[in-house]
């Protein structure tokens, strides 16, 4: 291949004065002399400041050094160590193979290098118990720092009619989980616009902008919930006292809807499905003081009715309004409603008669009960929400609550974790529905005896971390209110368990003290046994040498 070069010419003259070096001493070209005129135009100061940095010179150097590769490989571990000529499969050339080396010279004396090597990691590790807690007796001094509760907005469903409505109930969807059902009403008596829409929706979490479906009542849901055995039917109450029920896959529109007549006469606030084979039937409940059991089969009329009489009269002028209804489904005859004069009402659905009916009453409350929720641990403890307070009861004591809150403003709703037994969580409710993802929720915990925190949060039926917030306008703290017999007797039962946890630190540490003790017996047993065994042998050795010198002594003279 012909290589290219490029060759450049220039005259030398053009090129400037050639630099000529060589070594020379220093030569004085210019000697300027100090003018002393020259100092009248400055003006000296004194004193000066000047900064010096006195820190130390430091310096940085970087080298790359060689790369190592690593590279991550299997092994499949198989029995080895045996001579090319053995084969580990036969069990004969295996057990002629042992006992040949067995009987080698250097086999013994490996086994026993190896076993002083064992014996010294055995008492090693009876000597020191590394699981011990060698402080456990003592309390913490320092403060553990807890977290506070935090909840990260997902998603935000707003009204998308003109005039916004209160969102009156959620019900999650029992299969999927994605999508859940808002009813809309608004509760002031004849404040509402005439333009006021009554349609609720249905949501889709992955799509905020746009409701999935809507459903259109003949009035305005104050409920509407799914049915967990047919998650297409949602059965709701209606604000002039109808019920009905909608399926999804025909439309809007309700399937049907019994007259008015028939009906509750008030506006319906709960409906629960029961659990029952066909999956068909629910009961509800309305401030007219009725529950009304229906078949969504045979809408024309009830399948049972209970006035809630307390008198077991069954006299409708005297009865309680309903305002809110638990059923549990692990027992299934009993279901509990709560008033609007702060009487809890426990019924049994497999009475005939009204005073069969209605089992007993729990009154505490001094207005509207809100909420009542059973413990899924404890069926037979229950909590209820009304006149702004929380209570805890039991079927079991009819004549006051177990624990009671102070009085919170905008308390309302409730629901009981389904994880921890001894956890209730509070709710205050007054804005706008969110849904966040939480993992960590303030609680009403019968443990606790700080202050407690309050959020609006109910799960998904399903378990997963969705919450929603129903109408949540602000967190407040609340203290349990106990009275002073209660407080006696709680600071009795800490007392006790503060002398029982003593007395056990007592009995632990005189059990260190005795085993201590007994090692050092048994030390001092052994020392003492050894200097009586050593003295022993020297004093023989003593004999003996004593003995045998007199015989040598016996034999020279007789020689």
């Amino acid at each position: 291949m012909m290589e290219i070069v490029y060759v450049y010419t220039k005259i030398r003259s053009e090129f400037g004065r050639q630099c000529n070096f060589s070594d020379r001493p220093a030569e004085l070209h210019v000697d300027i002399v100090p003018d002393p005129s020259l100092a009248e135009n400055f003006i000296e100061k004194n004193p000066i400041d000047v900064f010096v940095q006195v820190s130390k010179d430091m310096s940085e150097h970087e080298a790359n050094t060689e790369r190592f590769k690593t590279e991550t490989r299997g092994i499949n571990h198989v029995e080895g160590g045996w001579p090319k000529d053995i084969n580990a499969n036969d069990l004969e050339h295996t057990i002629r193979y042992r006992k040949k080396v067995e009987k080698d010279e250097n086999y013994v004396y490996t086994l026993m290098q190896l076993g002083s090597l064992m014996e010294h990691c055995i008492k090693q590790n009876n000597a020191i118990n590394i699981y011990e807690e060698y402080f456990d007796d003592k309390e913490e001094s320092v403060e553990r720092f807890i977290e506070p509760s935090s909840a990260k907005t997902i998603n935000v469903f707003s009204d998308p009619n003109e005039v916004k409505r209160t969102v009156s109930h959620i019900s999650w969807h029992p299969d999927q989980g994605r999508k859940l059902a808002i009813s809309y009403c608004c509760l002031e008596f004849q404040r509402a616009a005439d333009n006021m829409s009554y349609e609720s929706y249905i949501w889709d979490l992955e799509n905020t902008n746009k409701h999935d479906m809507v459903i259109k009542p003949v009035s305005p849901l104050l409920c509407l919930e799914y049915n967990p055995k047919d998650s297409h039917i949602l059965a709701g109450g209606c604000y002039n006292g109808q019920m009905g029920y909608w399926d999804t896959r025909k439309g809007s529109q309700a399937v049907e809807i019994p007259t008015i007549e028939v009906g509750h006469r008030d506006p319906v606030y709960k409906i629960i499905w029961l659990q029952s084979k066909t999956g068909t039937e629910c009961f509800s409940a309305a401030s007219d003081g009725q529950v009304l059991w229906w078949d969504i089969r045979k809408l024309s009329e009830p399948v049972e009715r209970l006035i809630l009489d307390v008198t077991k009269k069954d006299d409708p002028d005297i009865a309680y309004g309903a305002v809110s209804l638990e059923f549990e489904s692990t027992m299934p005859t009993k279901f509990m409603v709560g008033t609007e004069r702060g009487v809890v009402i426990l019924g049994n659905r497999k009475g005939k008669v009204p005073a069969e009916k209605i089992v007993s009453t729990f009154t505490g409350h001094h207005g509207p009960i809100y909420a009542v929720q059973r413990n899924p641990f404890y069926p037979k403890n229950f909590l209820t929400v009304g006149d702004w307070t929380a209570r805890i009861w039991s079927e079991e004591l009819r004549d006051s609550c177990i624990i009671c809150t102070k009085c919170v403003m905008k308390l309302y709703t409730v629901c009981a974790s389904k994880t921890m037994a001894d956890c209730l969580p509070v709710v205050l409710t007054e804005a706008q529905q969110h849904f966040s993802s939480i993992h960590q929720v303030s609680v009403l915990t019968r443990k606790m005896k700080k202050h407690l925190q309050m959020r609006c949060l109910r799960g998904r039926q399903n378990g997963r971390r969705f919450w929603k917030h129903v109408n949540v306008s602000y967190v407040q703290k609340n203290v349990l209110n106990l009275n002073k017999e209660r407080r006696w007797k709680a600071k009795k039962s800490m007392r006790r368990r503060q002398l029982s946890t003593k007395l056990q630190r007592l009995r632990k540490h005189s059990l260190k003290l005795l085993k201590k003790k007994e090692r050092d017996l048994r030390w001092r047993r052994k020392k003492w046994t050894n200097r009586k065994r050593e003295h022993q042998r020297k004093m023989m050795m003593r004999r003996m040498s004593t003995k045998w010198r007199m015989q040598f002594e016996t034999a020279a003279s007789t020689e």
